[in-house]
């Protein structure tokens, strides 16, 4: 019976020092209850640095997968590349299609084109190696490749050619598109550069001509190109330099330039032409 009273005898005083001990804590105020929660944080990120880390296996292969190469990957040397042999000229003309191109021709032009076919069809074959007929159903003339033609360009050449001699020009003077590389055809109305109507229409159109044709063949001579005035529509053969300065001329003359000014420029120009032929 001694033994037991003296146990709860001293288990009694162990009781109140803990009650003592938490009466002692001083209070918590709004204001260091965030600096505590910050410290708290602290130490437990403290704590948790202080604990070694260890890995799964699985995830050091994860990371190791996510790793960006930073090696140049070797190329292959050109014996890997595969090596075809040229194709010849034979199967390359094979492939190609044959193209073809249709001209139309104006109805007062037709009996022109029957007359000169033979010097029409002779150039287009012999030298473009085009194969060409005349359509009259349709008023026409068709042109087509052939295994002849050697030239890519060949069909417009032709077309170009036919075209010429359909507005009106020469067949001499057209045969210079199959000949020359840097002619071309040029082709405006008289509305384009001003609206004319009636008798003021036909002034213009007879300021071009002149007497007899005299200015249309002085422009022609000054500028080194070929005009055709078909009504109010005018076209013109030859390069674009000259081409230009014919059209200068000729829409000085529609806006009601007299001809003896249009001579004094023609001749300023063709005489900077000559020096720079020199």
């Amino acid at each position: 019976m001694a033994v037991t009273s003296t146990v709860s005898v001293t288990a009694a005083p162990a009781r109140k020092n803990r009650r003592k001990m938490s009466k002692k804590k001083a209070p918590r105020t709004a204001d260091d209850h965030p600096d505590t929660e910050m410290d708290g944080e602290q130490t437990s990120a403290e704590g948790s640095s202080k604990q070694p880390t260890t890995e799964s296996p699985n995830n050091v292969q994860d990371d190791d997968e996510l790793m960006i190469d930073t090696d140049v990957v070797p190329t292959l040397p050109d014996s890997f590349a595969p090596a075809f042999p040229p194709v010849s000229a034979s199967a390359e003309r094979t492939a190609l299609k044959s193209e073809t191109r249709r001209i139309p021709i104006p109805p007062h032009r037709m009996s022109p084109l029957k007359k000169d076919w033979i010097s029409i069809f002779g150039p287009l074959t012999e030298m473009l190696g085009l194969q060409v007929r005349m359509n009259v159903q349709r008023k026409s003339v068709e042109v087509r490749t052939s295994k002849h033609t050697k030239e890519v360009g060949a069909l417009q050449k032709g077309a170009d050619f036919v075209k010429a001699f359909a507005l009106g020009f020469d067949v001499n003077d057209s045969i210079a598109l199959l000949r020359l590389d840097d002619l071309y055809l040029d082709s405006f109305e008289i509305k384009d550069v001003k609206t004319l109507h009636g008798d003021h229409l036909s002034r213009a159109i007879g300021r071009i001509a002149g007497q007899d044709g005299k200015t249309k063949f002085t422009i022609e001579n000054a500028s080194r190109t070929r005009i055709i005035l078909a009504d109010t529509k005018i076209h013109i053969l030859g390069s674009f330099q000259n081409i230009k300065i014919a059209r200068d001329a000729i829409v000085s003359l529609i806006l009601g330039s007299p001809p003896g000014k249009v001579y004094a420029g023609l001749r300023t120009v063709s005489s900077r032409m000559r020096q720079r032929a020199l």
